[in-house]
């Protein structure tokens, strides 16, 4: 997800009027498609793409809550999902326009209607983890060969923290990931809405907190790979494609990606229409044309990650399917936790923590 990249076609100012027939307008997580898929779309359908790019959920809720954001197609993660439809911010997608639906998998449908019973208003992207991305020659040169380099203690651990702030620590600037991941670290519930066990997260990062050089939802992709920093709380394809960017540059960074063995937060970005979309007929064919599945393998060969069209697995590269970092093996997806939203007054608490936490007062 997260480097933004410049546009297929120059962003236009939203405006009231209606859109174009032959204009769709999607907004997607930044760093997230292979660019040629874009020129493939418009080249196919003769459909104008407008598309621009965000970097947290956060951002994209405030737009959908509000109403009037002008997008045909959004890409929320499942939790954010659920609630945006309870605020009936979604239209129910018209499966009869979507021919391609038959490709997708039905393990991640089945988990993926957690948050949108029956898959009635999206459909899955990409889903993944999130965990540590290393440097592991630097982690090990401060923290010894034995460093927790697969465990939640390599972040967590106040000791390992200190050491670890003279190369650098990035977490992601996303408390619903985070938290969850601190309860589950103390073996609370990381899916409990409890104020006073989300409280207890605090307990978790203030002593750590000295030691965080950043809390970004992007930057850390290329900070990892430049060898600014040593570790990042990421997403899993963030860190693989900083993995890739560090080999690409022969700069003598490695970095590997680890769901920790505590256990790691998996998450889905699912691809909906807002009920007020101006042109909900493109949206759908973008849709469709996401669900082809050569389309579908070329977005996770390019970003990394898994993606929840089983059709499209006979041409994803070996490096992508034959990674259990990106398709982790059954043994490890039990070893994943979801997460349910936060309803409004849990939500605040979350949200004044979490600037507690990242202010470090």
């Amino acid at each position: 997800m997260k480097t933004p990249f410049l546009t297929l076609t120059a962003t236009l100012a939203l405006t009231a009027g209606l859109a174009q027939a032959d204009e769709v307008r999607v907004y997607n997580w930044s760093d997230y498609i292979d660019e040629s898929l874009l020129a493939k779309f418009e080249e196919e359908t003769g459909i104008d793409l407008i598309y621009d790019v965000f970097d947290s959920n956060e951002v994209l809720e405030t737009k959908m809550l509000a109403g009037g954001s002008g997008y045909d197609v959004v890409v929320p993660t499942g939790t954010f999902l659920q609630r945006q439809i309870m605020a009936g911010a979604f239209q129910p997608l018209d499966k009869s326009q979507l021919p391609n639906i038959d490709n997708m998998w039905d393990v991640i449908s089945e988990r993926t209607s957690k948050y949108d019973p029956g898959n009635e208003y999206a459909i899955n992207y990409m889903w993944g983890t999130t965990g540590l991305g290393v440097n592991e020659p630097k982690v090990r040169e401060i923290l010894g060969e034995d460093a927790p380099v697969t465990s939640w203690d390599l972040v967590f651990d106040p000791a390992n923290m200190e050491k670890l702030a003279e190369c650098g620590v990035m977490f992601l600037d996303a408390p619903a990931e985070m938290i969850p991941a601190a309860l589950n670290y103390i073996g609370e519930d990381p899916d409990s809405h409890d104020p006073d066990v989300i409280a207890k997260a605090e307990e978790v990062f203030m002593p750590i907190r000295p030691y965080i050089q950043k809390f970004h939802s992007s930057e850390y992709i290329n900070a990892l790979a430049n060898g600014d920093i040593c570790v990042a709380v990421g997403w899993s394809g963030d860190i693989l494609q900083a993995r890739d960017r560090a080999a690409e540059a022969d700069n003598g960074v490695e970095v590997s990606y680890y769901a920790p063995d505590e256990g790691a937060q998996m998450w889905f970005d699912q691809m909906a229409i807002p009920v007020d979309a101006p042109n909900p007929e493109a949206a759908h064919t973008f849709l469709n044309f996401i669900m082809d599945a050569e389309n579908m393998a070329t977005a996770s060969n390019y970003v990394y990650y898994a993606n929840g069209n089983e059709a499209s697995q006979q041409y994803l590269a070996e490096d992508v399917i034959g990674d259990p970092a990106i398709y982790p093996t059954p043994e490890a997806m039990e070893n994943t936790f979801t997460t349910t939203p936060y309803e409004p007054r849990v939500q605040r608490t979350v949200t004044r923590l979490w600037t507690k936490i990242k202010s470090g007062t």
